[in-house]
């Protein structure tokens, strides 16, 4: 298995996430010590209509829908691959809003690693629901808090969520490829550049100047 900020970039390579350039998805991880969520002071408020967050575990895991999830993300997956892609982002989006509000977020025991991060890269992006996403990086923070989900899948869709609204980005996971010479820049400004890399650390993300050094590549493809 590759190392999650390789196999992430791998992806990445594939399905430009980049803000601006594409869409991220991240299919496989490997395990981390959970540490807790690393930016209380930077949730967001649930929209309206969001469930309220529950308790994410332990559960029973759930092998159907496990499969559910994982191969909800290889259609995605082939949609931004040039494969065919029937279903769309949309249904996806509105299948893991009944799966939210059923069971909260799939976590690592409900799902599996794999499963809670399918769940991620499909609200990751619900970018035509915007709060949908919100309400899901609340229920994140929640299974994050608790073990019971990916610090690194927290900062993709804080960040993700933050641009969406226009606003600063904690972790700098959002970029673009400038078209001028191809060089990654971020979406919208970093929130506290002075902590980038203690911030991502804390995520159990690469060094900002490596990520950025990926995504050059990226770029230049």
């Amino acid at each position: 298995m590759l190392h999650r900020s390789a196999a992430r970039v791998a992806v990445l390579a594939l399905g430009l996430a980049l803000v601006g350039c594409g869409d991220d998805a991240e299919p496989e991880r490997e395990s981390e010590e959970p540490v807790g969520t690393p930016f209380q002071s930077e949730s967001v408020d649930p929209p309206k209509g969001c469930p309220a967050p529950t308790d994410p575990g332990p559960h029973e895991y759930d092998a159907e829908l496990h499969d559910e999830l994982v191969a909800m993300l290889e259609r995605d997956q082939s949609g931004r691959t040039g494969g065919a892609d029937e279903e769309g982002d949309q249904a996806r989006t509105d299948r893991l809003k009944v799966i939210v509000a059923e069971f909260g977020w799939p976590g690592f025991d409900l799902v599996g690693e794999d499963g809670e991060d399918a769940a991620w890269a499909i609200a990751q992006h619900s970018d035509l629901d915007p709060d949908f996403q919100r309400c899901a990086l609340t229920h994140l923070e929640v299974a994050v808090e608790a073990g019971q989900g990916s610090p690194g899948n927290l900062a993709y869709l804080s960040d993700r969520v933050a641009v969406a609204a226009g606003e600063p980005q904690l972790y700098g996971t959002q970029v673009g490829c400038d078209p001028g010479g191809g060089k990654p820049k971020p979406s919208t400004p970093l929130a506290k550049p002075e902590r980038i890399d203690e911030l991502r650390a804390e995520a159990d993300l690469e060094p900002y100047e490596d990520y950025l050094a990926e995504m050059e590549q990226i770029c230049g493809q």
